[in-house]
């Protein structure tokens, strides 16, 4: 009992190494940063720039995997034939890739 009193009164220790586990957790976000957002920003920014240079006659590949020629364009929608006769209209943002690229 004696000991379990006196070990309450001790203060308690301080903590050890406060600006290094600081220093640790910024190192971590920074390699966070570098290996997750960095390349992500770049696809991003690569995809839009496909997505804004779409003209007439290019041939595309939805992401739903659908083939076509663009033979409309506007602001948001484009317009695909997919066959003979046979056309469909798709959001820009739908477009995966353009075929030959």
């Amino acid at each position: 009992m004696i000991y379990l009193t006196a070990f309450a009164l001790q203060a308690p220790a301080a903590p050890q190494g406060g600006g290094s586990s600081w220093l640790i957790l910024f190192l971590m976000l920074a390699v966070f940063w570098a290996i997750m957002i960095v390349p992500q920003r770049k696809q991003q920014k690569k995809r839009m720039e496909m997505l804004n240079s779409l003209k007439k006659g290019d041939k595309v590949i939805t992401i739903g995997g659908i083939h076509g020629e663009i033979t409309e364009l506007d602001e948001d929608d484009i317009r695909l034939r997919i066959a003979d006769k046979v056309e469909i209209k798709v959001t820009r943002g739908s477009v995966s890739r353009v075929k030959g690229e």
